[in-house]
């Protein structure tokens, strides 16, 4: 029966990288998106 924790885990586990890997990523693109939008305080 071990081999149902392995089939249930394995894919959840592959599951779970892919999105905490998409995350970051869009946490890293809407923090690049607000420094472009951001003026530039020399300018002033």
């Amino acid at each position: 029966m071990w081999y149902f924790a392995w089939l249930l885990g394995l894919p959840l586990a592959a599951i779970f990288a892919v999105m905490n890997a998409m995350w970051l990523e869009l946490q890293r693109d809407r923090i690049l998106a607000g420094e472009a939008e951001a003026p530039d305080p020399q300018d002033s």
